[in-house]
């Protein structure tokens, strides 16, 4: 086997197994299997708080939990069927994996809050996390699990990590999926085996502006995405090529870079890590996603509750001149939520928008947060709750 889970832990390592139904290998070895009988992380993760954390500056960063859930896949098989939950530790992988010759990788991202309203946790629309991983997988040519499984998966990692929830109104466990081609492949094509696995980590506000209007620069000559490319899909190979562009936007104060289309350069796509949104009067715009841009899964559910509020949103190409004469601007997605923007720096000058309590943006997100933590009524079926 190519790929096993190295557990490096002073404790013995438990492994509980939980099928999702069919065969399928075991992802551990046997010699990385404790000889202790096993046990649930259900009962071992009832214990309430996340060791010395404090909750009242809980960033965006990694805080290593208890377990994390591992299910595979190889082309005999034909199918993810089985998954099980190990301790959180480092993996190992072939030098010549898909994922790292190729990166042949996706991932999602989603939060789970403590209810408000009795014990218990509750997700937010998990299942167009799955879509969208099944929708990233095929345009990779990977296989991916079903709905189904990876809901369940997410459900599985939650309760196994549950004293790592972060208080009502704290924060959120942050849980990242991962699929990754972890088969060794030495000519380019697609990886022989694959492994889905998910972690958590409990997380604050991801600017470390905090809830604070944040400074954005427009970026002109590195492009996020291009016609043709996976700017549509969530793999991992999006994500380093703008480093460069962020780290020197970050160095001049800024809190992150608006990318603009590869082929007018005039219009507006998307931030690094989340979506855009520009009001002018009782208008809401958006960037149309045509295959470079990222479908939020809050950047749809904004959509719908400012169309539900009586505003009319549109899907469109977004101008610099749109974008610079707009009203207010603000940003969306999982990690960063909804993030009002109070600056836009093109070409050396500096545009203010509005920003504060009257404003859509901190609308939204009042009914956005409200729904996503028990505080409001569901009217949509969006959350789904975990006990």
């Amino acid at each position: 086997m190519l790929m096993h889970v190295l557990i490096r832990h002073r404790k013995p390592m438990h492994v509980f197994h939980k099928k999702d139904g069919g065969g399928g290998r075991s992802l551990l070895p046997s010699r990385w299997k404790s000889s202790q009988p096993q046990l649930d992380p259900v009962d071992r993760s009832d214990e309430e708080g996340g060791g010395d954390i404090d909750w009242d500056n809980l960033g965006f960063g990694l805080t290593p939990t208890d377990y994390m859930y591992v299910m595979r896949c190889s082309q005999e098989e034909g199918g993810f069927s089985r998954g099980e939950l190990a301790r959180y530790g480092n993996i190992e992988l072939s030098p010549s994996s898909g994922v790292l010759n190729y990166g042949q990788g996706l991932f999602e991202g989603l939060k789970a809050h403590r209810r408000a309203d009795g014990p218990g946790y509750m997700l937010f629309r998990p299942e167009e996390n799955a879509r969208r991983m099944q929708h990233g997988a095929g345009r990779m040519c990977m296989p991916s699990p079903s709905v189904e499984q990876f809901v369940h998966a997410v459900k599985q990692t939650v309760l196994a990590n549950r004293r790592w929830v972060p208080p009502q109104g704290k924060g959120a466990l942050y849980i990242r999926p991962l699929l990754i081609g972890s088969g060794a492949i030495l000519g380019l094509a697609p990886a022989p085996e694959y492994t889905f696995m998910i972690y958590a980590a409990p997380v604050g506000t991801y600017f470390k502006e905090g809830m604070a209007a944040i400074n954005l620069l427009v970026e002109e000559e590195i492009h996020r995405a291009m016609p043709g490319g996976t700017g549509g899909v969530k793999s991992i190979s999006n994500y380093a090529p703008v480093l460069k562009a962020q780290m020197d936007a970050r160095s001049k104060g800024f809190a992150d870079v608006l990318y603009l289309d590869s082929v007018h350069k005039r219009y507006v796509e998307e931030a690094s890590s989340c979506n855009l949104f520009v009001v002018k009067g009782g208008a809401i715009a958006t960037p149309a996603t045509e295959g470079t841009i990222l479908p939020g899964v809050t950047r749809r559910s904004i959509i719908e509750l400012a169309r539900d509020s009586g505003y009319q949103v549109e899907e469109r190409l977004v101008s610099i001149d749109d974008l610079i004469s707009a009203d207010e601007v603000f940003c969306t997605g999982t990690a960063v939520g909804i993030t009002p923007v109070s600056t836009i720096t093109y070409q050396g000058t500096r545009y203010e928008f509005r920003a504060g309590e009257d404003t859509l943006s901190k609308k939204l997100y009042t009914t956005l947060t409200s729904i996503q933590m028990g505080l409001a009524e569901d009217k949509k079926g969006w959350t789904v709750t975990v006990d």
